[in-house]
């Protein structure tokens, strides 16, 4: 990479963890570390809780989705303004006036200690898990540049994001979070005007040749519980998938429980969730684009250096015999795409389209057979979406653009990780820690527990990062580890909002959720999203029907914050 491109990424590095560690003043307390002391604007807090969900699992595996899959994946968000508007009205007035510095503290207000600290544990596991995936994206990134381990690559971008979120608490991350944000959009635009502008053909005819192989296809409105991403799956299913993320998942509540009101707060989450659905288009449409571009300009048989290395030691002679076959393969693909550009009636566009899509099946079959090799010399999964715009970005871009785009995926990764690991430091302190150890201590010493979790959650990411990057698209791979806990855990807060549900429902109706779930993940064939409503279902019936003998009880008055340890 040039210096120019090292320049700019070097001096965006710097640039944010100096100013998260100025942003650092006030965090003293456990009230400043963990809720900025309930002082950030409302804009602060939305620009926060877009550029959590814009990590570089969005720049990577979602502009990789696109390039592979088209705009289908954007049904998994048509749910979420409506998952917006419920929230305002039911969880965020609900935990924002309670006092809670995590979600699951109010949760023993309401039910039981038991109820909290299960809860709390899946939010760890589920979290815990995701941030390693997260953390992958820029990990594979950084491996592809330097041509290093991908261990080493994460840790490069790992260390300086642990280091601001140790010190800076909440306060740090979200006003970090602020610029990142704008990074990643001024990327997102400079690289689609830079696609739009060498693109060989036109936008009319490169929406053709998209159009052609199914990657415009936005809406499928087939109820069928097996496909992963229909209209239906997303409004239904990527409702309760963003009711439990963002009502119920501390990375998101721990946001606006920092707004200086409930009003800000609900303020925040509305603005972020209808620009969450055209920036997701945006990200979709630049992975389109690539695809179109690489009709023209030959991409690599496999897209993972590391990968194709190995191949080409080991199995040289098979290897370039495949690589003649797809270079043969490619021109003809060539060929049939300018035709289709070139076609100027009914007739002749059908024709060549169906010569396209001939062309576009050759070389698919001769990329399977390639990913099958590789997988055969490296005992690892092959499946190489995670390296198309690392490749496009590195081998394509002009000079000083792919280190804004780089720096671009490194904003949304520190964005991300730190988001997640300030709050599974928060969560670990103060609904284990601080709850079953040391009920009684210093913010001082609350402060040094919680800096030293961050470190650990940090050390555990990067574990998972180095095995997560080979499991295929990393944008769903995130979401799928979040269904398989998010319902559960957002049907026990539906049942806090039932009067008659008591603690024993609460607990054991999450337990057979998550029972359910498990078997509908590993024993069947129904997709992701759906699991987020069956697992809420399921906690609900269960619960509701556990606490009926008690129907007639008086409820508890709730415990005050300075009650609960």
């Amino acid at each position: 990479m040039h210096w120019i491109n090292w320049l700019i990424v070097v001096a965006y590095l710097t640039y944010v963890v100096t100013d998260g560690l100025r942003k650092s003043k006030g965090t003293d307390t456990i009230a400043g570390y963990f809720a900025a002391n309930k002082s950030l604007p409302w804009w602060v807090v939305g620009l926060s809780v877009m550029a959590t969900q814009l990590s570089a699992v969005t720049m990577i595996g979602t502009t990789g989705q696109g390039a592979t899959d088209g705009l289908r994946f954007v049904q998994l968000y048509f749910g979420l303004p409506l998952a917006m508007v419920i929230l305002g009205v039911t969880l965020v007035p609900l935990l924002h006036g309670s006092g809670v510095y995590t979600a699951y503290e109010y949760l023993e207000q309401r039910f039981d200690a038991k109820t909290r600290s299960f809860t709390a544990f899946l939010f760890l596991l589920s979290r815990g898990m995701s941030v390693g995936t997260i953390m992958a994206a820029p990990g594979v990134v950084f491996s592809a540049v330097f041509g290093i381990p991908l261990v080493w690559a994460v840790v490069l971008i790992g260390a300086p994001t642990v280091i601001y979120t140790m010190i800076g608490g909440v306060q740090a991350v979200a006003w970090a979070d602020v610029k990142q944000m704008v990074l990643i959009v001024v990327s997102l635009v400079a690289i689609m005007c830079v696609l739009l502008m060498q693109m060989p053909i036109s936008p009319h005819d490169a929406l053709q040749i998209a159009g052609a192989t199914g990657r415009l296809k936005t809406f499928d409105f087939g109820f069928n519980i097996n496909e992963q991403y229909t209209f239906w799956s997303g409004v239904l299913g990527g409702t309760f998938l963003m009711l439990s993320y963002f009502g119920t998942d501390q990375s998101q509540v721990q946001r606006y429980l920092a707004a200086r009101s409930v009003d800000e707060a609900k303020t925040s989450l509305i603005v972020s969730a209808y620009w969450k659905i055209p920036l997701q288009a945006l990200v979709l449409c630049v992975g389109i684009s690539v695809f179109v571009y690489y009709q023209f300009v030959q991409p690599p048989l496999l897209y993972n250096p590391t990968h194709e290395q190995a191949v080409t030691a080991e199995r040289g002679e098979a290897y370039d015999k495949l690589q003649s076959e797809y270079a043969t393969a490619f021109t003809m693909r060539e060929t049939a795409a300018l035709e289709v550009s070139a076609a100027d009636d009914e007739v002749s566009t059908t024709a060549a389209m169906e010569m396209f899509l001939a062309r576009e099946g050759e070389i698919q079959t001769i990329r399977g057979r390639a990913l099958s090799m590789a997988e055969e010399v490296t005992g690892e999964p092959s499946r190489d979406v995670n390296y198309i715009i690392p490749h496009f970005v590195l081998n394509e871009l002009p000079l000083g653009l792919a280190g804004l785009f780089i720096a671009g995926i490194i904003a949304a990764a520190m964005s991300s990780i730190s988001s997640e690991l300030n709050s599974l430091a928060t969560t670990s302190v103060i609904d284990f820690y601080r709850r079953w150890v040391r009920p009684e201590a210093s913010d001082s010493h609350y402060l040094a527990i919680s800096r030293g979790a961050t470190a650990l959650w940090g050390l555990f990411a990067c574990v998972v990062a180095t095995y997560a990057a080979t499991l295929g698209s990393l944008i769903e791979v995130v979401n799928r580890f979040g269904s398989f806990f998010y319902g559960s855990i957002l049907g026990v807060f539906l049942l806090a909002m039932i009067p008659r549900a008591r603690g024993t429902g609460a607990f054991i109706g999450l337990v057979v959720g998550m029972t359910v779930v498990g078997f509908v993940n590993f024993g069947t064939d129904v997709a992701y999203l759906w699991q987020n409503v069956i697992g809420a279902g399921v906690v609900v019936v269960v619960g509701v029907a556990l606490s009926g003998k008690e129907r007639n009880a008086v409820l508890p008055e709730p415990l005050k914050p300075s009650q609960i340890p």
